[in-house]
């Protein structure tokens, strides 16, 4: 008789886990940011803040359900080769939650996530894997401190990888 309460107490447990990684609003997203940040300044549905002398930006798009949190690396124009290439290995082996990417000439540490469904303990690791990725960038390309095995070498990478085809 008590082995079929354990199965329905599991589930009410695991109810409650995922109903309360699906609370995510702006007003505690700025809340949390507001806990580790060293400065803030809020614009619009944009977070712009300092945390370990590093800038970051949060954006969200409640009606979207969409949000990022990403940092400045380095300028397009002062980027090697050799890191372009290392930035990628790393998307797929170090940098785990958060990827290196390009926009606006710029390469960029960037954590993407649906807003609704962020849980607190989710948004704080964001927020340091981004700084983490952007402040390691140039030597070991990594968001933690876990590795996902394979190929990680990143010093010696052929300067051409594959050859196009022309249409």
């Amino acid at each position: 008789m008590k082995v079929y309460w354990l199965p329905l107490l599991f589930a009410l447990t695991l109810t409650n886990f995922t109903t309360s990684a699906q609370d995510m609003t702006p007003e505690r997203l700025k809340e949390l940011i507001v806990q580790v940040a060293d400065t803030t300044d809020t614009s619009g549905n944009s977070i712009q803040f300092v945390y370990k002398e590093t800038l970051l930006i949060c954006v969200y798009d409640e009606n979207a359900n969409r949000m990022r949190i990403i940092s400045p690396v380095v300028k397009k124009e002062d980027l090697e080769e050799e890191q372009l290439l290392n930035a990628l290995v790393a998307n797929f082996h170090s940098a785990l939650d958060v990827k290196y990417a390009l926009s606006d000439e710029i390469i960029w540490s960037v954590f993407i996530h649906p807003l609704k469904e962020l849980a607190d303990h989710q948004v704080l690791d964001a927020i340091h894997q981004v700084y983490a990725a952007a402040a390691t960038f140039g030597t070991s390309y990594s968001s933690t401190s876990l590795v996902f095995p394979g190929n990680t070498k990143k010093k010696e990478v052929p300067k051409k990888l594959i050859e196009r085809k022309k249409i």
